[in-house]
């Protein structure tokens, strides 16, 4: 019997260390769209990571996609548990599965805003892109390529027909990359990585000039896939919304953000960019 008993009691000692184990071995992995290049989005993700590491109290580990999709897929299959998305990647990944959920925003995505650039100096408008190319940034890209194209569609203008020849840059640095090397006459990016290029002198705005800028929408949230722990879905969201500008480390980590700060916001917020999105075609 005492046998049995302390083979009972080495079971439960293994038991017990085996979800020890487990749970220190469990790691939060984190996504993200690839709108920038990929070294700049581990850069921007590293300060952000070691922080969440610190508050959450578990290993937090970035996991780069080659494409959009591929985040829509990986948060909506529960692949990764928080994913880094514009409104119209938010929308996709909501529409295959219920369940995932936008948890915080950049307070500067309540009133986000693309830019339409060109570097020809007979260009001061759209119009005057007319028969001209142009280049949109991912097709899935709520700032680089939807929302502009349902602007201009409310506008009257039809890309396919407007362009002489429409390019998909892949991204918000290629498109202002190809319109200052002049492979592309007009393009749109979002606002923040406009800033963000002019500030660290990788555009010459001399050169390269906003000749138009969309009217405000809903665009980018960190988004959990469904099945999340509630309890590390609420610490998640608490530690994003104690980041404080005031505080120097935590403003270092808004900066590359792109933030002044965050804020709550649920996906009610994105129908607009669900209706867009079926305007132009793109969901079914």
């Amino acid at each position: 019997m005492k046998l049995k008993n302390s083979l009972a009691l080495v079971a439960g000692l293994a038991l017990s260390l085996s979800c020890v184990i487990s749970q220190a071995a469990e790691v939060l992995k984190v996504s993200a769209i690839p709108d920038e290049a990929p070294t700049e989005l581990l850069r921007k993700f590293e300060p952000l990571g070691a922080y969440l590491e610190q508050q959450l109290g578990m290993p937090v580990e970035f996991v780069p996609v080659t494409d959009y999709a591929a985040v829509v897929e990986a948060l909506a299959a529960e692949r990764v548990d928080l994913a880094w998305l514009g409104g119209f990647t938010f929308v996709q990944a909501h529409l295959k599965n219920a369940e995932v959920l936008p948890l915080v925003q950049r307070a500067e995505d309540e009133q986000f805003t693309s830019k339409i650039i060109s570097a020809d100096p007979t260009v001061q408008s759209l119009q005057d892109l007319k028969g001209k190319t142009f280049a949109f940034g991912s097709v899935s890209s709520t700032s680089g390529s939807l929302m502009p194209r349902y602007f201009m569609l409310q506008d009257g203008i039809e890309p396919e027909a407007f362009f002489s020849r429409i390019a998909y840059s892949g991204a918000h640095d290629a498109t202002a990359a190809w319109v200052q090397a002049g492979k592309a006459d007009g393009g749109v990016l979002n606002a923040s990585v406009w800033d963000k290029l002019v500030a660290a002198g990788k555009i010459d705005s001399d050169k390269v000039r906003v000749i138009a800028t969309t009217p405000p929408y809903f665009d980018y949230n960190w988004t959990v896939r469904g099945g999340l722990d509630p309890a590390l879905r609420d610490k998640l969201k608490a530690a994003f919304l104690a980041l404080d500008p005031a505080d120097p480390a935590h403003k270092a980590i808004l900066d590359l953000q792109g933030a002044s700060r965050f804020i709550e916001t649920k996906a009610d917020n994105y129908q607009g960019i669900e209706e867009a999105a079926r305007a132009a075609g793109l969901l079914k």
